[in-house]
C-alpha cells in the first residue's frame, strides 16, 4: 500500500528532513538514468534539462553523477543562475567542475532543439512548484521533447503536470510526456489520476532516506489488493444460493434495458447468490444469456413489502437506465428508504442531484447506519456538486471528497485514475484499467460488481476498492489478451472479472491455480 501526499505535506517534510536532499535526490535520479541507460554504448549521448529551481538543482546533481560515471552528458540550463537557492548554487557548481574533468558540456538550447539522436533526455525543468504554463522557450522545448523516440526521465513530476491534481497546468498548457518518472520524498497524487496516467509514465519513489516519523499521516493511497486482501475468502461447502445475498438492479426503462441487464450479469458473475432486474419499462421473459436472472415489473417487484426481498444480505442498484421520469423519481424515493445497502449509479445520480429531498433521503441512510455507494462520473457529479464536469476534472480528489461529505457516501469516481472517497476525506485512486473502459455500459458493469460485493457482506468501502480494482484489471487482462482496448464491450468483461476474483481468492488462499 503506497500512501500518496500533496505539495503541502511534500514541503512540511523537506523543512523538517536534518540534511540537504538534493545531493541524495540528484544520487537518485542518477541512478534510474544510468538504469535506463545500460543497455546502451557509453559514448550514446544524454541531455540533462535543468530549469530555473531546485528541480534544475536535482538535474544539476544528476548531470555531475552521469558525466563522472563516464556518460557523454550535454547540459542544457534553462534557468537564471543567480536565482538559484543556496543548495543549487552548490549543485551547478558541482557541475561546473565536471565540464573541467569529466568531460560534461553545457550547451545552449537551441543546439539541444537541434539533435534527434538522444539516448536519454532528463526533464529537470520544473518540479512541483509550478503555479503557470510553460511559455517562451520552455514551452519549444517541452514540445521538442515530446518529440522524440528515445526515453524521457521526469525529476519529481513531468514539468507542466500539476503535482495535486495531475492536471496540465494552463488551459492551454504543455507538459513532458515522460516514459519514466522518478519522484521525491513521497508519491504525489497528480501522477496518478488525470494527465497523469499519460504523462507520468512508470513511476519509481525515492524516499530520500528520510525519517518515517517525519511523514505526517496520509489521507491518501493508491488502490491494492492488501486494502481489501481480508474480504478474499473461499466458500465453505456447505453453503447455499441464500448464503450470498440478493441484488436487485432497478433500472431499464424504455430503450435502456441493457443497462440493467449488464448490471445484473455483472452481480451473478461476481458471485451474487440471486439476481432480479426490476425493470420500468418492458420486461422482457428472460436473459437468453443468463436466463438465471429473474426479470419482473419494478414496480411490482417486492422491495417494499412485508415479503420483501430486501434485508440485511440484500443490495439494491438503482440508475442503470432508470430514465429521469416521475415515476422513476417515485420509485427512487422509496428505495432509499430500504434497510439494504444501495449502489446509486447514472440516472439515479441525476435524479438526486435535481431534487434536495432525494438528497436529504441520501444524507439520512447515513444517520441510520446504512452502506451506501455512488459511482459518478465527472458530468454526473457536477451535477450533484452544482458545478461542471471540467471543473470536476481540474481536481479529481478534491470533487470525490466533497461529494463524500455532501451525501455521507462512498464515491467512486469514474476516470483515469478512478478515485475511491469517503466522507472523513480518506481517498484512494485506483491502478488497474485502461481506455477499454470508455465504452457505453461498462459503468453498468462496475455497479453491478459493486452490489454483489455488498450483497455478500462486504464493508462498503473495502467493496468499493475490490469493485474498481477488479473491474479495471479485467479490462488489463482482456487487452493483455489483444481484445482492445479499442471495439471491448462492456459484455466482455464480466466473465473475467469472475475470472479474476476467483483466482485472488485461490491465491489469498494459498491454492494453486488451476
Amino acid at each position: 500500500m503506497r500512501a500518496l501526499y500533496s505539495c503541502e505535506q511534500i514541503r512540511e517534510i523537506e523543512k523538517k528532513a536534518p540534511s540537504e536532499l538534493m545531493p541524495l535526490a540528484g544520487a537518485a535520479a542518477a541512478n534510474t538514468a544510468l538504469a535506463l541507460l545500460k543497455n546502451l554504448a557509453k559514448n550514446s549521448p544524454l541531455l540533462v534539462l535543468a530549469g530555473p529551481g531546485n528541480n534544475g538543482g536535482d538535474a544539476f546533481e544528476l548531470a555531475a553523477h552521469a558525466a563522472q560515471a563516464g556518460w557523454p552528458v550535454s547540459l542544457c540550463i534553462m534557468g537564471d543562475q543567480a536565482g538559484y537557492s543556496p543548495e543549487a548554487q552548490r549543485a551547478l557548481h558541482r557541475v561546473l567542475q565536471c565540464v573541467q574533468t569529466a568531460g560534461l558540456q553545457i550547451i545552449p538550447d537551441n543546439e539541444a532543439i537541434a539533435r534527434t539522436d538522444w539516448a536519454l533526455v532528463v526533464d529537470g525543468l520544473f518540479g512541483i512548484g509550478l503555479q503557470r504554463p510553460v511559455g517562451g522557450a520552455l514551452r519549444e522545448m517541452v514540445e521538442h521533447v515530446n518529440s522524440l523516440s528515445c526515453p524521457r526521465l521526469a525529476l519529481d513530476v513531468p514539468s507542466g503536470l500539476a503535482a495535486d491534481t495531475g492536471c496540465i497546468v494552463g488551459p492551454d498548457g504543455v507538459a513532458v510526456n515522460a516514459s519514466h518518472t522518478i519522484t521525491f520524498i513521497g508519491d504525489k497524487v497528480g501522477l496518478h489520476t488525470a494527465d497523469g496516467r499519460d504523462l507520468a509514465g512508470i513511476i519509481s519513489v525515492a524516499s530520500l532516506d528520510i525519517d518515517r516519523a517525519l511523514f505526517p499521516p496520509a489521507q491518501a493511497w493508491l488502490n491494492d489488493t492488501s486494502l481489501f486482501a481480508e474480504h478474499l475468502q473461499p466458500r465453505r461447502q456447505n453453503t447455499h444460493k441464500g448464503s450470498f445475498g440478493n441484488v436487485a438492479v432497478i433500472g431499464g426503462a424504455h430503450g435502456m434495458s441493457g443497462a440493467a441487464i449488464l448490471a445484473a450479469r455483472a452481480a451473478a458473475r461476481t458471485g451474487a447468490g440471486k439476481v432480479w432486474i426490476g425493470f420500468l419499462d418492458e420486461v422482457p421473459l428472460f436473459d437468453s444469456q443468463q436466463p438465471e436472472l429473474m426479470c419482473r415489473q419494478a414496480s411490482s417487484l417486492e422491495l417494499f413489502g412485508t415479503s420483501s426481498i430486501t434485508n440485511s444480505s440484500t443490495c439494491i442498484i438503482a440508475g442503470p437506465g432508470m430514465g429521469k421520469t416521475q415515476a422513476a423519481q417515485e420509485l427512487l424515493a422509496r428505495i432509499l428508504q430500504q434497510n439494504s445497502a444501495l449502489v446509486l449509479d447514472a440516472d439515479a445520480l441525476n435524479l438526486i442531484a435535481a431534487q434536495p429531498t432525494l438528497q436529504d433521503a441520501v444524507r439520512a441512510r447515513a444517520q441510520a447506519g446504512f452502506s451506501t455507494l455512488i459511482t459518478p462520473h465527472p458530468l454526473e457529479a457536477a451535477r450533484c456538486l452544482g458545478t461542471s464536469a471540467a471543473m470536476v476534472q481540474q481536481d479529481r480528489l478534491s470533487a470525490a471528497r466533497r461529494l463524500a461529505k455532501q451525501l455521507q457516501v462512498v464515491v467512486v469516481l469514474k476516470g483515469a485514475g478512478t478515485i475511491i472517497a469517503r466522507a472523513d476525506g480518506s481517498c484512494v485512486i485506483n491502478t488497474t484499467g485502461n481506455p477499454a473502459l470508455a465504452s457505453g455500459g461498462s459503468g453498468d458493469v462496475l455497479a453491478g460488481v459493486c452490489g454483489a460485493l455488498l450483497a455478500q457482506g462486504w464493508p462498503v468501502w473495502q467493496a468499493a476498492l475490490a469493485a474498481v480494482w477488479l473491474h479495471g484489471r479485467a479490462a488489463d487482462v482482456l487487452v493483455e489478451r489483444g481484445v482492445g482496448p479499442i471495439g471491448l464491450g462492456a459484455n466482455e468483461l464480466s466473465p473475467v472479472i469472475r475470472e479474476v476474483l476467483n483466482q485472488l481468492i485461490q491465491s489469498a488462499a494459498g491454492q494453486p491455480r488451476s
